[in-house]
């Protein structure tokens, strides 16, 4: 059976690791380290390697993961220094290694030039172009390729669980609550996600359909909300 784990990293970053109880595949390793104690903790060989994009924190492990593991990797056509054995773009499919599930590629550039998202058997792995009640910053894309790429994700299912990059939920919801004061969902989700900080649990995967609902058009609105980083666009 399946498992999907959250490894925390830095300071905020979240390595996915998906198991069926003897392989193991890493999403987006920044750093090799905490990858290789979860392995040795559970007894897991890594098979594959996946990357949503080409910064570091999201890559920096990958070289020497492979080299310990001699695992192949995927990640995005056009980008991402580090070797990679398949570089995929929109329209590739995948069959991930050793777990036999099937992840679809999506071009999601606005965070990265080339991001790219994974998405299939009910879940998506979207890097740092849509967190919980947020999404990402303007890097080296546009406003409106942005906008485009969360309305293509949108498109998924709504039951589609959100594995994204990063614990970022509390602070889009501090911006939220200046873009939209009184919402009563979001307040609700603010103390539920709250409870589970307090707690050490992740808010996250969670699911498209999650409250506050998605906008059918997204809007990137931090200059017009006066958040003091308006490179920042964190409403969704």
């Amino acid at each position: 059976m399946l498992a999907i784990h959250s490894v925390p990293a830095f300071r905020d970053n979240y390595i996915w690791i998906l198991e069926d109880g003897r392989h193991a595949v890493a999403v987006d390793p920044g750093d090799s380290a905490p990858v290789e104690d979860f392995l040795a903790a559970q007894g897991l060989e890594l098979a594959a390697i996946l990357a949503t994009h080409h910064h570091a924190d999201h890559v920096g492990g990958l070289p020497a993961l492979v080299r310990r593991w001699k695992c192949p990797t995927f990640g995005p056509a056009r980008e991402v220094d580090a070797p990679l054995d398949h570089r995929l773009t929109e329209g590739d499919v995948i069959t991930v290694p050793a777990l036999g599930i099937e992840l679809a590629a999506l071009d999601i550039p606005g965070h990265t030039a080339g991001h790219i998202a994974l998405a299939g058997d009910g879940m998506v792995f979207c890097g740092d172009t849509l967190f919980t009640c947020g999404c990402g910053r303007l890097f080296e894309g546009t406003p409106a390729q942005m906008v485009d790429s969360l309305a293509k994700l949108a498109k998924l299912p709504t039951g589609t669980r959100v594995y994204c990059g990063h614990e970022y939920t509390m602070a889009n919801i501090r911006f939220a609550e200046v873009v939209e004061p009184g919402n009563r969902k979001l307040a609700e989700r603010k103390a539920r996600d709250s409870a589970r900080r307090e707690r050490g649990e992740p808010t996250v995967p969670a699911t498209l359909a999650d409250p506050p609902r998605r906008r059918t058009r997204p809007s990137c609105c931090a200059s017009s909300a006066g958040w003091p980083n308006t490179r920042s666009s964190r409403t969704w």
